[in-house]
């Protein structure tokens, strides 16, 4: 997906100076969950060209009790008589493939080649105390950020490098934190409801669900296929993303999934999305400020923060202490409820490696501080009157809108959660 690059990178003319960047992307490309795999996959799916590395070390690693590097190898016993869901082969479901490794690794590099090489923001080398990486529960997202790291300082990421994770039963960048209310709101509109505005899409592609179930051998009662095309989407797209043939009948090989039938989950996807975080109206908002906002919060804090930690020179240099780049990776999930908070005039459901970026400036003349969001690489555009082109927005005005949905600090989301 496009992301910050130099080449397309829209510079801000010399009279602002950068002084804080916080990135969010969704992981790269994967396997398909295995919930979203069919009972049975007619070709095996091997993943013998990457290695998952799982291992702990002491601290500090130079003692005299060192780690080997260790990492999973799948296979399956002869004298196993069970099959595994999905496809046979060597990977897990998900893992990051070797193809979404690569363009973490791109992703990094072309971070790098912005806020360093162009803008001389990032240092040269790895820094723990101006640098920081946070990940998910999800250990795809670890995946991913051993590459996007890689990409960014080189060699320099070879060393320890902390990953920050929250406890899984509050992580607020998946979000995995329970919200009770966000849920029921959910609930009345979204996936699994009866209201029309949901239910209407899926009725009219009837004819397109009986086909694709006799051709990927899904029973018509399996719910988790038929509330949403989440799952269709899943296992098709991550064949394509893979340059892998599209599925065909188990029992008549010629019957298989064409194109046009692929491209139809595609954009009936694309619609769902747009509903859920946009389309159904104030509902959206509402769930994705309850369910997503103790991260917006975070934002907010981290931005309160970087003006606090900036001298009042008039050439706005920043200060040596306090994180000046947050790298966080996350989920379609958490990108879509980004988009949704900033009420983006055109939603989409967030691709493979989908980026927003919140460059906070400082103006030499009146040392003001402005916001600046990216999409995609370029300005993101909401269709809220008062945030419209983020483009060199006073950030008071920003976190004000922040604030008015969760409170600072969140002070507001136990009460909007009815915890």
């Amino acid at each position: 997906m496009p992301h910050v690059r130099r080449a397309e990178y829209p510079q801000v003319n010399s009279s602002y100076v950068l002084q804080y960047v916080e990135v969010i992307h969704r992981h790269h490309k994967r396997t398909p969950y295995a919930d979203n795999t069919f009972p049975v996959e007619t070709y095996p799916w091997y993943c013998d060209k990457e290695a998952l590395f799982y291992y702990g070390a002491p601290l500090p690693t130079h003692g005299a009790n060192h780690s080997a590097n260790t990492y999973w190898s799948v296979y399956t016993s002869s004298s196993n008589p069970l099959a595994p869901r999905g496809f046979n082969g060597t990977c897990q479901f998900p893992q990051i493939t070797r193809g979404g490794l690569d363009d973490s690794w791109q992703h990094g590099s072309d971070l790098y080649g912005v806020y360093h090489d162009l803008l001389g923001f990032l240092p040269e080398k790895y820094d723990p105390n101006l640098v920081s990486f946070r990940v998910t529960n999800n250990v795809i997202t670890s995946q991913v950020a051993s590459m996007v790291t890689s990409g960014m300082f080189g060699g320099e990421a070879q060393q320890n490098l902390p990953l920050l994770v929250q406890p899984a039963s509050i992580d607020s960048l998946e979000p995995a934190y329970t919200c009770l209310a966000a849920n029921n709101n959910f609930s009345t509109y979204g996936v699994g409801s009866s209201d029309p505005g949901w239910t209407s899409h899926l009725n009219a592609a009837s004819d397109l669900y009986a086909n694709l179930d006799i051709i990927c051998g899904i029973p018509p009662t399996d719910s988790g296929f038929h509330k949403s095309f989440d799952h269709y989407f899943d296992n098709l797209s991550a064949r394509l993303c893979h340059a892998k043939p599209l599925p065909c009948n188990g029992s008549n090989p010629s019957l298989c999934v064409t194109q046009a039938m692929a491209d139809e989950v595609f954009r009936l996807g694309q619609y769902e999305y747009s509903y859920l975080y946009r389309d159904a109206g104030a509902r959206t908002l509402e769930y994705s400020a309850g369910s997503y906002g103790i991260w917006i919060a975070e934002l907010a804090q981290n931005l309160r923060n970087a003006m606090h930690g900036t001298d009042s020179a008039s050439t706005g240099n920043r200060t040596s202490s306090g994180i000046n780049y947050r790298h966080n990776i996350a989920h379609d999930g958490s990108v879509s409820r980004i988009l949704s908070i900033l009420q983006i005039e055109k939603m989409v459901w967030p691709g493979m490696g989908s980026e927003v970026v919140f460059e906070l400036y400082k103006r030499k003349v009146d040392q003001q501080y402005y916001i600046r969001v990216l999409w995609g690489g370029q300005v993101l555009r909401s269709s809220n009157p008062t945030l419209g082109v983020l483009d060199m927005l006073r950030v008071e005005i920003l976190v004000a809108y922040f604030d008015g949905l969760v409170g600072q600090k969140a002070k507001e989301i136990p009460r909007l959660c009815s915890l």
